[in-house]
């Protein structure tokens, strides 16, 4: 698994990110929660270096990956009885972020201000969570987590050189089918996209009446068909995508799905990406439902990483338009209007 820490994305002429603005105040995905143990883990975020780790309760925790002494990074330490021990100088700091020792003066009680930079974090779908910076954001809706009659699965990491909202618009954009995902999700004799309805959301937008022909839609159909879909904008770098084909298409006669997309934004640039299943197979073993997913998104990669600029233009005079990207538009409105600038330009 590549360090996201260390994806590196060169800027491109006439494409400077704006600032975070309010992208800070989100929750944001970081990290496969069983990747985290017990070790110090390094992320990365909206430019920001991240160490993880998990204290003597198993709680993870996020802080800046720089210890406030020397500036070394926390991430190269250890975990010591339930505390983080930084690799220079042996200083440790407690769950809270509060040195509590200072190795060479056994005698000394670090005051208050010695303490590392403490983010708020949380788990969830699988995966560990970071907010940088307060807000009255909750984590992204996943209402098919709840429902019993399907099983949930993760997909990823995938890490990915373009902006997190490029990655999002293509998750709601179905004039792709016929061309990036021929002889799956779509077929070229039949590309048209008939008219669908979008309405504002207070997380983005919905899109409902969504419908097209895919000769392979899921990894049980057994005849292409006309599959209905309906996409919800969850957060400004969430979402997701719920599909329903047409009864006997599948070798499941109760097929049903939900594919939630799940970004961290890295850089303004580069990302990494999560899609999480709930669908009603409780046979199927992981790795084939996660081998199909896999399938459509590496069709997928190399044209995202094609478009430039990476970040994506909320100046609806920057690049052309249809009816048929009425969804990516209303995307584009409602990150404007949130005011979400990191990884926009």
């Amino acid at each position: 698994m590549a360090d996201p820490s260390k994806i590196q994305t060169p800027p491109q002429a006439g494409a400077e990110p704006r600032p975070a603005d309010a992208t800070a105040s989100y929750w944001h995905p970081v990290l496969d929660s069983a990747a985290l143990r017990d070790a110090p883990y390094a992320v990365q975020v909206l430019d920001q270096a991240l160490v993880l780790w998990r204290d003597a309760h198993g709680l993870p925790h996020a802080w800046a990956d720089r210890c406030p002494h020397r500036g070394a990074r926390l991430s190269l330490g250890r975990v010591c009885a339930g505390q983080l021990e930084c690799p220079y100088h042996g200083w440790r700091f407690a769950d809270t972020g509060r040195c509590v020792q200072v190795p060479a003066l056994p005698d000394f009680v670090p005051p208050a201000g010695h303490s590392a930079q403490v983010f708020a974090v949380q788990e969830a779908y699988g995966l560990i969570w970071v907010r940088l910076l307060e807000g009255p954001h909750s984590l992204p809706l996943f209402a098919a987590e709840s429902d019993v009659g399907l099983r949930t699965v993760n997909c990823g990491p995938y890490d990915v050189a373009t902006s997190a909202p490029r990655i999002v618009e293509n998750f709601l954009d179905m004039a792709h089918f016929s061309f990036v995902h021929e002889g799956w999700l779509g077929e070229r004799g039949r590309s048209a996209v008939d008219n669908y309805d979008v309405q504002q959301t207070a997380t983005g937008l919905v899109a409902t009446n969504c419908r097209a022909w895919q000769p392979q839609s899921n990894l049980h159909s057994t005849q292409g068909a006309m599959v209905e879909y309906r996409y919800e904008v969850t957060a400004p770098f969430a979402a997701v995508l719920t599909k329903v084909p047409p009864p006997g298409t599948t070798a499941l006669a109760a097929w049903r799905e939900s594919i939630a997309l799940m970004i961290c934004p890295v850089t303004a640039q580069s990302s990494r990406v999560w899609f999480r299943l709930a669908v009603a197979d409780f046979d199927s073993p992981d790795a084939v439902l996660q081998a199909f997913q896999n399938t459509i998104f590496v069709q997928d990669q190399p044209v995202l990483e094609s478009q430039t600029p990476r970040c994506l233009p909320l100046d609806p005079r920057a690049e052309l338009h249809t009816a048929a990207d009425k969804a990516s538009a209303a995307y584009r409105r409602f990150l404007k209007r949130a005011d979400i600038g990191f990884g926009t330009c």
